[in-house]
């Protein structure tokens, strides 16, 4: 018979804290504490924004920063819808910048937890873009956007004409994982998109869906939106049946 411990060891969640009179155990709370301390910190963290620019150049993706309507991260928490719109000076950056038309645009907001972003965004993307080669697919744009929320980037993705737009986001910060990063994915975006046509690759950070298995289903999505022209719940996630084509790094030349 499994016990209270051998469920503890399975899972991050709080099982079994036990009790000390009335209340928690005081490691149990000073735990709780701690992770609830944590998560508050991955809100409110700095945005790495030039940090983000850099390690994008490295890669060869020349990305700009732009900003949503949302002017600090107090309206930003308060005002969601403010989020969801750029600014006006981005939207005329981005409209200036604009040049036909892009098969996969990659946009890079703060979200919920900047945290997240600043943690995992770049190594996530030096892991996709082998995926992406491999299916004669390439970043054509690429943007670091501030005060963002998910939808932001069917704004982005209309403007800069991107066939398919991929939101790289912290997500919201939980009591065991303050750093956890979403991707989501949208063929064809514009003002009036809504979540159910959205794919998402959610809880990527160390404690959960590691770099190269989030590369994997990402590139899996984005070579199978393009290739039928959806996202969202008309797009379901085969990535792991052993019958589909799968996606190699290394693919044979011949």
């Amino acid at each position: 018979m499994p016990s209270l411990r051998d469920l503890r060891d399975l899972t991050p969640a709080r099982v079994g804290l036990g009790r000390t009179g009335a209340g928690l155990p005081t490691r149990a709370l000073l735990q709780f504490t701690l992770d609830h301390a944590r998560a508050r910190d991955a809100v409110h963290a700095a945005f790495d924004v030039s940090g983000l620019i850099a390690g994008l150049d490295r890669l060869g993706l020349e990305a700009p920063e732009v900003s949503s309507c949302a002017r600090d991260r107090k309206v930003y928490l308060r005002r969601p819808d403010l989020g969801r719109k750029l600014d006006e000076a981005s939207r005329q950056l981005l409209t200036d910048r604009q040049a036909g038309s892009c098969r996969l645009a990659i946009v890079f907001g703060d979200g919920l937890s900047p945290t997240a972003v600043n943690a995992h965004a770049m190594p996530l993307v030096a892991c996709l873009i082998p995926r992406l080669a491999a299916e004669r697919l390439e970043i054509g744009c690429a943007v670091v956007a501030s005060g963002a929320r998910v939808a932001l980037g069917d704004e982005i993705g209309a403007i800069l004409g991107a066939r398919m737009a991929v939101v790289l986001i912290g997500e919201r910060p939980g009591l065991s994982a303050p750093d956890s990063l979403g991707a989501y994915l949208t063929f064809a975006p514009g003002p009036d998109t809504t979540d159910a046509e959205r794919n998402c690759v959610s809880n990527i950070h160390a404690g959960g869906l590691g770099y190269e298995d989030a590369a994997f289903r990402i590139a899996w999505l984005i070579r199978e939106g393009l290739a039928r022209e959806v996202t969202g719940v008309a797009l379901k996630d085969e990535s792991s049946d052993p019958s589909l084509p799968r996606i190699e790094t290394n693919p044979d030349p011949a």
